[in-house]
């Protein structure tokens, strides 16, 4: 199912997801203006369909003792299929990249990294990371504060762009 098949109803639930995936069943339907059952429906048919893939608490990453974060830009010596592949599942693999995004242009990958402190990041960065295989090169950036981290897509534009096409 693509996005413009969704209608105005699965838009607000996953809007309202979005803001609050802990509301309960009841709650939810209250908010999109349906009763409960058929909102039940939608939610499992918007899992099923890929639109909604998990639920999780935004954790406070500082309060939590990892102190250090940083965005790590990182060029491969090769950009064979097999070759973004295994830098990708290796990526998977080491706990403190919370972030992996491919890229176009001069940088293969853009990671975004945790880390209790810059000790441990440094050991991560030159242990792991810069000896990884087909890695050519890393530049990274160290996270002085953050100004916004909003999940998931602004739904108030979407609704817009789709009442400009109707």
């Amino acid at each position: 199912m693509h996005a413009s098949k969704l209608d105005p109803i699965d838009r607000k639930i996953l809007a309202e997801l979005q803001g609050d995936g802990r509301m309960t069943n009841v709650e939810l339907a209250r908010r999109v203006g349906i009763s409960a059952p058929p909102c039940l429906r939608r939610v499992r048919a918007l899992e099923e369909a890929g639109f909604i893939r998990g639920y999780h608490a935004s954790v406070d990453t500082r309060a939590l003792g990892f102190e250090v974060q940083v965005f790590a830009m990182v060029g491969l010596n090769s950009q064979a299929e097999a070759d973004l592949s295994a830098f990708e599942a290796r990526c998977r693999a080491w706990p403190l990249v919370r972030e992996c995004h491919m890229l176009n242009g001069e940088i293969d990958f853009i990671l975004k990294c945790v880390a209790p402190d810059l000790s441990s990041f440094q050991s991560f960065l030159t242990g792991e990371l810069t000896a990884a295989e087909n890695v050519a090169s890393v530049k990274t950036s160290l996270v002085i504060r953050g100004a916004k981290d909003e999940p998931g897509v602004p739904f108030d534009v979407m609704e817009a762009r789709l009442s400009q096409i109707a």
